[in-house]
């Protein structure tokens, strides 16, 4: 079986890298050959996130994204990330069905609010109801939750399978924790998301006066943190483990809108498969993710921050606890080695 995977981005890109390319080694065993084609270089993800322009390089990604598609022949299934060409319509998708061409297409994220929801009523009025076009005309939708799966469902999608967003067992594995006398509280993500952790800066001045704590941040903009008790790490896929193992508590802070309805709880994942307790707010898959009081705190309103972060703060015994329960959780059912079996049965129907 052959199969061209169509990602968002390379290996710098996160729901790329999670979503589909940590499951080709296992796919390739299976006998399935899988070609990657990204859309976006790592050129337009490093522009992007340093403020530099990137237009020329979305030209490019697009030219050679159409010439692609007229090798679409050679491949038994096409294997999408989220749609062919962002802000143009699903012209393409909707041929694709309406000629038989086989395509998955896989959404980690609510990107149809990213239409349906936009500033400009030209957008909402010409691309509101894309990713319906494209879910409907795909012969399966993957989504990493049921807020995702029911849009698929209310599109009209034929077929639609969940598949959580997971981490390989092999590389995130639990270490002893060091002997220190501070905890350090952590996140991760980029400076897409550090907004939601920016808001929390006055709950770490105020736990940083009554505990011996450190607070790190791994992936966002140094220059945001700089009069904060933040430190920021700089993320790389070779050391975005070890840093989380340096954790003592995950933390994951949303704000209550339709799109992070959409998230996936990652960062709750790779906390967990390192045995680190999580706090998180309340939205979304993190209240499927998160049992509260077993294996972390979910936060219901923003008062509840500084109490819950400071009983883990004063009590290792539950930090080391909540650990366990949490890496269980994630060999249960959030792991590559769970997920990729099940991934390989739904590309083979």
């Amino acid at each position: 079986m052959k199969i061209l995977l169509l990602t968002r981005y390379g290996r710098l890109g996160a729901s790329s890298r999670v979503r589909s390319l940590q499951y080709i080694d296992y796919l390739s065993s299976k006998g399935m050959v899988v070609d990657v084609f990204p859309l976006f270089s790592n050129d337009y993800l490093t522009a992007l996130y340093s403020g530099q322009s990137y237009w020329k390089e979305v030209l490019l990604s697009y030219w050679r994204r159409m010439r692609k598609l007229f090798s679409l022949s050679d491949y038994d299934l096409i294997w999408l990330e989220k749609e062919l060409f962002p802000f143009f319509p699903a012209i393409i998708e909707r041929l694709l069905g309406i000629l038989g061409v086989r395509y998955v297409v896989d959404y980690d994220d609510a990107l149809f609010h990213r239409y349906d929801l936009h500033k400009s009523w030209l957008v909402r009025t010409f691309l509101g109801k894309k990713i319906d076009v494209v879910m409907r005309s795909s012969a399966l939708v993957i989504v990493g939750n049921d807020y995702l799966a029911q849009r698929a469902r209310d599109a009209g999608a034929k077929k639609i399978e969940i598949v959580p967003t997971v981490v390989d067992l092999d590389r995130y594995v639990p270490l002893p924790k060091q002997s220190r006398q501070h905890v350090v509280i952590g996140w991760i993500g980029s400076p897409s998301t550090e907004c939601y952790l920016l808001k929390l800066i006055p709950v770490f001045v105020r736990l940083k006066n009554k505990f011996n704590v450190s607070f790190v941040a791994i992936g966002a903009n140094q220059k945001n943190f700089k009069h904060s008790p933040v430190d920021v790490v700089p993320w790389s896929e070779d050391t975005e483990v070890g840093a989380i193992q340096n954790f003592d508590i995950g933390i994951m802070p949303l704000t209550n809108s339709p799109w992070e309805q959409g998230k996936c709880g990652y960062k709750l994942i790779q906390y967990m498969a390192c045995e680190i307790p999580v706090v998180a707010s309340a939205i979304g898959v993190n209240k499927q993710i998160i049992k509260q009081g077993e294996n972390g705190f979910l936060i219901e309103s923003f008062s509840e921050w500084e109490g819950q972060l400071g009983r883990l703060l004063a009590d290792k015994v539950l930090r080391q606890t909540m650990g366990i329960k949490g890496r269980e959780q994630v060999e249960s059912w959030y792991s590559l080695q769970k997920q990729a079996p099940r991934l390989a049965r739904m590309m083979k129907r």
